[in-house]
């Protein structure tokens, strides 16, 4: 009776922590069986006993049990009994459900399984003091922790085998008990967490962090500045006083907010792809630059090998002739002509000559005109008609290769007849042309444009570089006036040289670079008129002084110079006095008139005249130029209009050496030399015909 008036008074602190702190759903309930009513008012109890204060359940321990001993299990039910009913009649159970021993299991991650049982016993006996287990079991109660805390109440009709499996000794209040197989929690793993906040970050609006969405008032929509937000929140933001992108913080309007029409956005990182292409087109470049260097140092290496073996040709040539001279084997030349050309008897006498090589057909239609030979690149241009003047009217150049001896494709230049082509000492292919278009242009050769172009506002007859300084160029009008052009100034001509008397059209240009000479030193333009000739003799850049040549009155239709001689050739027309067409080989001398060096007077001093057929109706082009035999000897060559040839001769005898034929009259000739092979082209209306000396 005592214990059950002690479990009266320390018991409802139970129901209060009951309704303090209400029990879990009973979701774990064992698998044997649904669990009687009484059992879950049982297990309710215990889960608050053991929330309970520790002062509580204290109390609840200072209740007296019954000593341990060794009586039967019937003995011991009676307390059991008499405990149960009061539990019943305080959770007001039915009493026609019977009750069983409570058993509590204390579970803990870090400690093993163990349960706890609580005999009815132990409410029943005097109401000693708590022994010192009793105290060390309170304690262990409150440093248990409550997670993984199962109450379970056994039930009544269970086999005795479970009993005996749970309970080793009746009298002892805590056995292990087998561990009770639980799923275990899975670990949640950050970085699994954090790879969809990472994806969906690019799909969020930067100013509420919601979703955009491809249609209603929070579609995706975009600035200039490029950032993505929602429609209503970026339109709510910029209608209030800060009018910046809340990401880059640049200036923004309502009226730049742009609506996108897009499902998705996923940006394609292609940072290494273009450092990649950035690098490729800088080793590209670096590739073109090697190999032009490497394609110019080969020409270079090229050119230089040429001039190296002429070079030990002609020291072994002046070696001979010294030796000859030395011997005395070298003749008195009879006249002043063969004194200025001092081999011309062996070469006249040699046994080479030219022979025909090549022919091409430059135009059917004729109105070819003049040609010129660049030397760097081995090509020889001739002036020709549009072959489809239909389609594309004008005049322009045929190109033709000196090394194969083929014909190349045709480059539209100018819009009327081409009277001059010039080529300098310039290794980058440029052809200076004049054209009655009254235009003066500069071709590149290497890539088949017209670079430049200068309006001489009247036809131009003819045109020349200067050989001391490429950046000038020279083109004669036909009203006698001489225009210096500069390439680096490509508005007009820099200077004009008036004629001296007449305003006869100028059929020549020639210059003459400065060099050791000890006839004419001085470099300067030689030009040539219907009436006459001129030497502008070069004082600087910018300064010229005209000298006139005393030539024969009038019938002058060309005149050309031979540089490393200071000889010149003047073709004259059929007169009065001469009946045929005349060649005068002259040499241009300078005279000191004073001390000063820049007093000279220059002049030209007849050598030789060669004469040819009675007609001359065209303003044909002669040539005037070394032996290919590096004798010294000069020979002169032009055309013959009444036997439609080129008549060669050797100037210094006046014998002549050769006539090449021609279907029409030969209007230009033009010497050049490719490989240590000496070449002569002749041209006529139609055709050019290729000579090789051997």
């Amino acid at each position: 009776m005592a214990a059950q008036v002690a479990m009266e008074v320390d018991l409802p602190p139970v129901a209060e922590a009951d309704e303090r702190e209400p029990p879990a759903a009973p979701d774990r309930e064992e698998a044997s069986g649904r669990r009687p009513a009484g059992a879950h008012s049982s297990r309710d109890a215990l889960v608050a006993e053991s929330r309970r204060p520790l002062r509580s359940r204290r109390n609840l321990a200072g209740v007296p049990r019954a000593a341990p001993s060794s009586a039967s299990s019937s003995s011991q039910r009676a307390p059991r009994a008499r405990s149960t009913a009061s539990l019943v009649s305080y959770f007001q159970v039915s009493r026609t459900q019977p009750t069983e021993p409570s058993l509590l299991v204390i579970q803990n991650d870090s400690s093993s399984d163990e349960t706890v049982v609580l005999s009815d016993s132990e409410s029943s006996g005097n109401s000693s003091s708590p022994t010192e287990d009793e105290e060390e079991q309170a304690r262990s109660l409150e440093e248990i922790p409550l997670i993984g805390l199962e109450v379970i109440v056994s039930n009544q009709m269970a086999p005795p085998r479970d009993t005996s499996n749970e309970i080793e000794h009746p009298d002892s209040r805590v056995t292990t008990s087998q561990p009770k197989k639980t799923t275990p929690l899975k670990k949640s793993n950050p970085a699994a967490s954090l790879v969809p906040l990472e994806e969906d970050s690019g799909d969020t609006c930067a100013i509420c962090f919601e979703e955009w969405t491809n249609a209603g008032e929070h579609r995706l929509a975009a600035l200039r500045c490029g950032h993505l937000f929602g429609y209503s929140c970026i339109e709510r933001w910029l209608r209030g006083q800060v009018g910046k992108c809340p990401q880059c913080n640049k200036k923004a309007k309502r009226t730049d907010i742009v609506v996108l029409y897009a499902r998705t956005l996923k940006a394609l990182d292609t940072t290494e792809q273009e450092n990649m292409k950035s690098s490729l087109e800088k080793e590209q470049v670096l590739r073109r630059k090697a190999e032009l260097e490497s394609a110019q140092s080969r020409l270079q290496l090229q050119v230089m090998t040429e001039e190296c073996s002429k070079l030990k040709q002609q020291v072994q040539e002046l070696k001979v002739l010294l030796a000859r001279h030395n011997a005395g084997s070298s003749s008195q030349q009879p006249s002043s002509a063969r004194s200025c050309f001092p081999g011309c008897l062996s070469s006249s006498q040699g046994q080479h000559k030219y022979h025909f090589e090549r022919a091409f057909l430059v135009s059917q239609v004729g109105n070819c005109r003049v040609m010129a030979y660049c030397d760097p690149l081995s090509c020889l241009v001739v002036s020709q008609p549009s072959p489809q003047s239909t389609l594309l009217p004008g005049y322009g150049i045929k190109m033709m290769s000196a090394v194969n001896l083929k014909s190349s494709q045709y480059v539209p230049i100018h819009s009327k007849q081409i009277r001059g082509l010039s080529f300098s000492n310039r290794a980058d292919g440029l052809l200076l042309s004049a054209s009655l278009d009254h235009t003066l242009r500069l071709t590149s050769l290497t890539t088949n444009t017209v670079v430049q172009t200068y309006n001489a506002s009247r036809p131009i007859w003819c045109c020349c570089w200067c050989l001391d300084d490429t950046n000038y160029v020279y083109a004669g009008l036909a009203n006698g006036s001489i225009l210096v052009y500069d390439l680096r100034d490509t508005n007009s001509y820099v200077q004009e040289l008036a004629p001296q008397k007449s305003r006869c059209p100028v059929v020549s240009l020639s210059y003459l670079p400065r060099m050791a000479s000890v006839s004419l030193p001085c470099g300067g333009l030689v030009s040539g008129t219907l009436e006459g000739a001129c030497f502008w003799e070069q004082k600087s850049s910018n300064s010229y002084r005209p000298h006139d040549l005393l030539l024969e009155p009038g019938g002058c239709i060309d005149l050309q110079t031979e540089a490393s001689t200071r000889h010149c050739l003047a073709t004259f027309r059929p007169n009065r006095n001469n009946n045929c067409l005349q060649c005068v080989v002259m040499e241009l001398t300078s005279t000191q008139l004073t001390d000063r060096d820049d007093e000279i007077v220059c002049s030209c001093n007849s050598i030789q005249t060669l004469t040819a057929g009675p007609t001359c109706k065209l303003l044909t082009k002669n040539a005037i130029f070394q032996s290919p035999e590096d004798d010294g000897s000069i020979l002169v060559c032009a055309g013959d209009e009444a036997t439609n040839s080129a008549m060669l001769w050797d100037a210094g005898s006046g014998t002549l050496l050769q006539k090449l034929p021609a279907d029409l009259p030969v209007l230009d000739v033009c010497p050049f030399e490719v490989n240590r092979n000496s070449f002569l082209a002749t041209l006529t209306e139609k055709m050019v015909k290729i000579y090789k000396w051997q």
